[in-house]
Formats: C-alpha cells, sequence, structure tokens
C-alpha cells in the first residue's frame, strides 16, 4: 500500500524546463545603455571628482551591473592616478562611471 506522502508527491510541479523561469526574469530587467557624457559634462564631472576628500559623505550616482545607481556613503578611500573612488569600504567606483557626484 502507498503511504500518504508518495501518493502525494506525484502531485508536486515538475520543472521540465529547469531554469527557464530564472532565465525569463532575467529578460524581464530593463538594460540602460550607459550614457556618454558630453565634454562639458565631463570637465565639471572631473572637476567635481579632484574636490572629493577623504572621509566626506557623498551621492554617487554611476552605472552599474547595466543599469544606473545611485549610492551615498562616506568616502574611504580616492585613487586619483587610476581615478577610482571607494564609497562605506564596499563600492569601488570607476571615475568612467560615474555620471552624478554630490556633498551629502
Amino acid at each position: 500500500m502507498e503511504s500518504k506522502a508518495d501518493r502525494a508527491k506525484q502531485f508536486l510541479p515538475f520543472d521540465s524546463l529547469k531554469g527557464l523561469q530564472e532565465a525569463l526574469r532575467e529578460k524581464e530587467i530593463e538594460i540602460e545603455a550607459q550614457k556618454e557624457l558630453s565634454e562639458e559634462s565631463y570637465m565639471q564631472l572631473q572637476q567635481e571628482f579632484n574636490k572629493i576628500e577623504k572621509g566626506s559623505k557623498t551621492i554617487i550616482k554611476y552605472y552599474k551591473n547595466k543599469k544606473y545607481v545611485e549610492i551615498t556613503g562616506e568616502v574611504t578611500n580616492i585613487d586619483y592616478t587610476k581615478k577610482k573612488i571607494q564609497i562605506n569600504n564596499i563600492e569601488n567606483i570607476n571615475m568612467c562611471d560615474i555620471i552624478k557626484i554630490e556633498r551629502a
């Protein structure tokens, strides 16, 4: 005789196309093209970048994972040579990905 648990297994959903649902969800994510700044905008951004000081609170909008995101936090490291900035000891951002810098 079949137990109730064995009998119930036959009614469990079967995913014959394993991974299809995940692939479809990834396709639903909107992808933003990375914007190219004008020379004037880039120069203004460069000036803002050069004014940033370690320890200052900053808001940065930048391109990450095929979309624009904004982060607010403390500048924990700045590399003016490589044009990189680190926020909250976690996020390392390249200058070429940044479109906006503000003081918080």
